[in-house]
């Protein structure tokens, strides 16, 4: 029997310390080149996009990668090649954590619309907002001292 999966992820993480040095229009660099790993890994994705001081991924995982490692590539892959082209000028990295959530491939059409108007959602409400309302939506519980 072959491995079947239909698993929809939101993959949400941010700069380091929240710094806002994700300028256009170098982000189509960064979000091409994290696309190019994600195709590398056998991964689909549908949509990436966000604001200044983070980034959402919407992404099916192939079922022989795991959501932990894929990101920690992700990131470091991204980080060195932010810093080796000089894409951002303040980029010190990319925030510790991440945030997963999963979705019914029902969502897909309107998580893609909701990645692609980060920059309209922004203009009311925080990351700090979003990712806590992600965070309760989905019932993760947490602790608001370990959100910058």
């Amino acid at each position: 029997m072959s491995t079947y999966t239909q698993i929809l992820y939101q993959i949400v993480f941010s700069t380091k310390n929240r710094e806002r040095t994700l300028i256009n229009p170098n982000c189509k660099e960064l979000f091409k080149y994290i696309w190019g790993i994600l195709k590398n890994k056998q991964c689909h994705l549908y949509q990436i996009g966000g604001v200044e001081d983070h980034i959402h991924i919407v992404s099916h995982l192939h079922p022989s990668v795991s959501l932990s490692s894929l990101i920690k590539d992700i990131k470091v892959a991204s980080s060195s090649h932010v810093k080796a082209q000089m894409l951002f000028e303040n980029f010190k990295g990319w925030q510790e954590g991440y945030g997963a959530f999963t979705y019914s491939i029902k969502e897909k059409d309107r998580l893609i619309e909701y990645v692609k108007n980060q920059e309209e959602h922004h203009k009311k409400i925080s990351f700090r907002e979003e990712y806590i309302a992600l965070l309760n939506e989905h019932g993760i519980e947490f602790d608001e001292k370990y959100l910058l």
